[in-house]
């Protein structure tokens, strides 16, 4: 598709993976591809890393993003900073800012060296003069009492940083109702389920043609900050922190205390480990683990941390899940410097282990469709999109209240970039703009 000021842009910025999709005012839409390792990839990673490198006398910060930063992770020949999952921080006001090397950066710092590597790769094709650039973004965003109004406020600085003022921001969801839609050759009142890695979000759509032109209308959205890597968090919580010193003990003024279980949460969630390293947990663990009981879980615990070990732990656990969805029982196999875990999981275990979880999204669905004001039974076509619609559990969930037949799929990662491409060639884009 050549460079065009008809284009239009539709950007998903992902917790896990970020796609950006060009679109044409003939309804002719693609994804923007890189180039890495010879080969042409349609999805952009959503990690960072950061290193130092001597220039001339003095040290500095360079930074890569998506599989470059990957790359430069694993080939360690710098001192770094692997971040990954930094969406999640997006409406958090806790997160005012991490340490990397000599510079503090803010949540919009983050993310505008993101996007600035994801430009650097994506050639002229991505030009943010495009005539309509739309970015998608959660129906509720991920986190304790997360601030939507921060969480944009970040957004749009970010974005505007590099020449986006005017983009318009719409829930994901839509998104991928609109690329959903392009099937339908009949009027429908269509669910769509958008399982990220940082959040699980609903809209209810009804689809009608008129004169051959297709018409939406949104009837009711419900989010909730549960998904992928909240699924995550359970394997690890279960299975890898209990060999880390979960449950351990410490002295400390002649008392025997436990070790204190804020150190395991941020270890089971990626965006708060990527950040361990920079804060002062490594410290702490460190005087921990000289008083504790047992002090060789703790010492594998700082491995992970000081060693950059997470996104192999995220990995591992990513492979586990996989394996969940297509059979009964899998093994579970981390390998890191000192660390060495190894156990067998079921599908029994891990559902148990995120029953309530499912039971939460459940009724997020149901409070999309009582917003609405729609029941089970008059919804035509369930759209799911994202990797954790593939986990059975969840499946169920939508088998049990919609029936198999009336559920359907597309490419897990494309279709909400494609929708918000495609929403920017309507003739009033604005009208699905969040205004906040």
């Amino acid at each position: 598709m050549p460079l065009s000021d008809d284009l239009s842009i539709g950007i998903d910025f992902g917790t896990s993976n970020t796609v950006v999709a060009l679109a044409d005012r003939n309804g002719h839409v693609e994804a923007l591809t890189f180039e890495h390792g010879g080969e042409r990839l349609k999805v952009y990673v959503t990690a960072l890393c950061f290193w130092d490198e001597r220039h001339g006398n003095g040290l500095r910060t360079e930074v890569e993003g998506g599989p470059w930063a990957i790359e430069q992770f694993l080939d360690g020949l710098h001192a770094h900073r692997f971040i990954q999952s930094f969406k999640t921080f997006a409406a958090s006001a806790t997160f005012k800012e991490t340490r990397i090397f000599r510079e503090r950066y803010a949540f919009e710092d983050l993310l505008s060296a993101f996007l600035r590597t994801l430009v650097r790769h994506g050639g002229a094709r991505l030009d943010w003069g495009a005539r309509n650039v739309v970015i998608g973004r959660p129906v509720q965003f991920a986190g304790y009492n997360p601030d939507d109004g921060l969480a944009m406020q970040r957004y749009r600085t970010a974005f505007s940083r590099l020449g986006a003022e005017q983009a318009r921001y719409v829930y994901e969801p839509v998104g991928a109702a609109f690329f959903y839609a392009r099937q339908l050759d009949h009027d429908a009142t269509v669910l769509v389920a958008d399982f990220g890695g940082g959040t699980s979000d609903f809209s209810v759509m009804r689809f009608a043609r008129q004169g051959g032109v297709l018409r939406a209308d949104p009837l009711g959205h419900a989010g909730i900050g549960i998904a992928g890597d909240a699924f995550d968090y359970r394997v690890v919580d279960k299975v890898v922190s209990p060999r880390l010193g979960k449950g351990g003990l410490y002295r400390s003024m002649g008392k025997i205390l436990s070790i204190p279980n804020h150190y395991y949460a941020n270890l089971a969630r990626w965006n708060h480990l990527a950040m361990m390293k920079g804060s002062g947990d490594l410290k702490e663990l460190r005087e921990l683990a000289r008083v504790a009981v047992e002090p060789e879980p703790l010492e594998k615990f700082i491995d992970i941390i000081e060693y950059d070990l997470g996104f192999a732990l995220y990995r591992a656990v990513s492979s586990a899940k996989v394996a969940l969805s297509n059979q009964e029982e899998t093994t579970f196999r981390f390998r890191g410097e000192s660390v060495d875990v190894e156990a067998k999981i079921t599908r029994a275990d891990f559902e148990s282990w995120i029953a309530e979880d499912v039971e939460r999204i459940a009724g997020t669905v149901d409070e999309a469709l009582s917003t609405a004001g729609v029941r089970p039974e008059e919804i035509e076509r369930v759209f799911l999109t994202g990797g954790t619609s593939f986990v059975p559990a969840i499946r169920r969930l939508f088998v049990d209240r919609f029936g198999e037949t009336r559920l359907t799929s597309a490419d897990q990662f494309e279709s909400i970039a494609y929708g918000l491409a495609l929403i920017g060639q309507t003739d009033r884009p604005e009208r699905w703009a969040v205004m906040n």
